[in-house]
């Protein structure tokens, strides 16, 4: 049995729904939203290649790496993003959340707070996991950010990790939380989307 089974999350106006091939013109339309593609610290596909994007996807679910959300903005109805979990270790009870990316329109919203507190209270308090894991490129600045505002901890620089789309070498920043730090992050991202609102 897989460590992470189809699900779908839902609170304040954002749904993840399992990613699948029924979700590849909504995926399309958020990824043009804001030209995502050519920025080159992220995985946003090419419009052109959001079928490939969505069945590499489904390969890793099989295999048990990854599993992919669609990002669901329940206000308007449309596709704004998508979100994983991925490097899935059951023996251990950790996963990474990642392949994270969202529509221009929606960026510095509440969605991806949203989408973090679904995924992060999954892991810990349904999956039981011990750590969930993020991994970003260094120079991007922005999710680095944007990771630590979660309560996360940096654990580290991988040199030389991985290749980017232009075909560089990054250097890859890691971070992580524990169960034990859970409950006081998710009360300050709870205040915090509550200011935002």
């Amino acid at each position: 049995m897989m460590f992470v089974q189809p699900v779908v999350l839902q609170d304040h106006g954002v749904r993840l729904e399992p990613l699948s091939p029924a979700h590849e013109d909504g995926l399309r339309a958020a990824a043009a939203d804001g030209e995502l593609w050519k920025i080159r610290v992220t995985s946003v596909p090419e419009p052109e290649n959001t079928r490939a994007y969505i069945d590499t996807a489904l390969q890793m679910r099989a295999e048990g790496h990854r599993f992919a959300f669609a990002v669901f903005d329940e206000t308007s109805g449309r596709i704004v993003g998508s979100t994983s979990y991925h490097d899935i270790l059951p023996a251990v009870r950790r996963v990474e959340i990642g392949w994270t990316w969202y529509a221009r329109s929606v960026q510095r919203s509440h969605v991806n707070t949203t989408c973090k507190l679904l995924m992060m209270g999954h892991a810990f308090d349904t999956l039981g996991c011990a750590v969930v894991g993020w991994r970003t490129d260094n120079f991007n600045f922005a999710s680095q950010r944007a990771i630590e505002r979660l309560g996360a901890k940096k654990d580290g620089v991988i040199r030389g990790h991985a290749l980017r789309r232009d075909g560089t070498v990054r250097d890859t920043v890691m971070y992580s939380m524990t169960a034990g730090e859970w409950p006081e992050a998710r009360a300050q991202l709870l205040y915090l989307r509550s200011r935002h609102a």
